[in-house]
């Protein structure tokens, strides 16, 4: 597949913002044309109690605009990159004991998470969603008002927000032209506590290969190198998991949201040498897994639940291909370019992208756009059912001279 033009490519990134592709923002708004809605992005005047007694860079502070927050109408939701298949059993739960706080650290599920990922029981944290792995990383290791964090853009925008809410530095480097690890990383990330690198990268589906990531960890000895794998179970020979026993400044990123189709149940998990897992835990909170949630993951790590997960991995990525065919033959009548995809989403930049824009919206689709300069032009796909993906592909399609 051909790849997003480059001579756009900054030194650096603004934070990635999502946004329905009704319209294409500028930097500083975000809006809702499908049902009026507007984010609030501006800055607060201290005219009240709370905003007088608030932290007063939090006054500054653009709140990451996810998909749900902002919203939107149509028949077809391909903009979260959610999975369109829901597998709970709920008859098959136990939630006999919900009058009872549940277990800080579940042992059926870091038990089950330990076998799957084939990395030892005492080196796993699990956590509300990978999103409280990030913010307790910085909530342990980075002096507020101090320390700083690095990320390389565009990428997904809640470690750089994170970071700002506790007052955190961010050094927003970029990724090269073709979304990979530029020359002097090292030396641009040096000084940071914390170097985040998603792999593959959300929003635009890039990989890096795994030995440029180890180099990475080995270049910054004194800073956690932080591998966000929220989608490797597509690309699974990315994964930097078994470099855990080599590395104690790596820490690896995962969640049940993508693949595992558990988004709504939020559950995520930091993989990490003991030393680092000692420090997480101080700052975690008494109860961050509730049972539902335990219940229902440990049910998706069952061998039959990841045998599921792996055929609808398959059945996603055929879809995936499909979608993005239809993509580049769009483009190549009407100007654009196509990422390969690595992860359940596909991102294309089209040179009328208002016009894309306009097309999806007529006909009851929600995808995702961002006003991060480098992808301006730019709209995410999350790959969905057969179904979703006939209409995508027919639609299209339609646009044939």
């Amino acid at each position: 597949m051909s790849q997003v033009p480059t001579s756009q490519a900054p030194t650096s990134t603004a934070t990635t913002s999502n946004v329905p592709v009704t319209k294409i923002p500028s930097a500083n708004c975000a809006s809702n044309t499908l049902d009026n809605n507007t984010l609030d992005t501006t800055n607060i005047e201290p005219t009240n109690l709370a905003a007088r007694l608030a932290r007063p860079e939090l006054l500054e502070l653009t709140p990451y605009q996810s998909a749900r927050r902002l919203g939107g109408r149509g028949d077809i939701w391909i903009n979260a990159n959610e999975s369109p298949f829901n597998n709970v059993a709920v008859g098959e739960l136990d939630l006999t004991k919900l009058n009872r706080y549940p277990e800080c650290q579940p042992p059926a599920l870091i038990s089950a998470y330990s076998q799957y990922s084939a990395v030892a029981k005492n080196k796993i944290v699990a956590s509300r969603g990978a999103d409280e792995a990030i913010e307790l990383l910085i909530r342990a290791f980075c002096i507020p008002g101090i320390d700083s964090i690095a990320t390389f853009g565009p990428t997904y925008g809640m470690y750089a927000i994170s970071a700002q809410t506790f007052n955190v530095g961010v050094n927003a480097l970029g990724l090269t032209a073709e979304y990979g690890l530029p020359a002097d990383f090292a030396t641009a990330a040096r000084g940071a506590k914390l170097v985040f690198i998603c792999n593959p990268n959300n929003p635009t589906g890039t990989v890096i290969d795994k030995a440029r990531i180890e180099q990475a960890i080995q270049a910054l000895p004194d800073a956690i190198v932080v591998v966000d794998e929220a989608y490797i179970e597509f690309c699974p020979e990315y994964s930097v998991a078994d470099l855990l026993e080599s590395y104690p400044n790596l820490v690896v990123l995962r969640t049940l949201s993508k693949a595992f189709a558990l988004a709504g149940a939020r559950c995520g998990f930091l993989l990490a040498n003991e030393e680092i897992i000692k420090i997480i835990m101080r700052v975690i909170a008494p109860y961050p897994v509730p049972l539902p949630v335990s219940e229902v993951a440990v049910q998706a790590l069952s061998p039959a639940g990841i045998a599921r997960m792996k055929t609808q991995v398959n059945e996603l990525n055929a879809q995936g291909e499909r979608l993005a065919a239809a993509l580049n033959l769009y483009c190549e009548q009407w100007g654009g370019a196509v990422l390969t995809p690595n992860g359940n989403y596909v991102l294309a930049e089209f040179d009328d992208v208002a016009k894309v824009a306009k097309l999806l919206i007529d006909n009851g689709i929600v995808a995702r756009a961002y006003k991060d300069p480098r992808l301006a032009k730019a709209i995410r796909f999350s790959f969905s059912s057969q179904a979703d993906t006939d209409r995508l592909v027919s639609l299209f399609e339609s646009q044939k001279l």
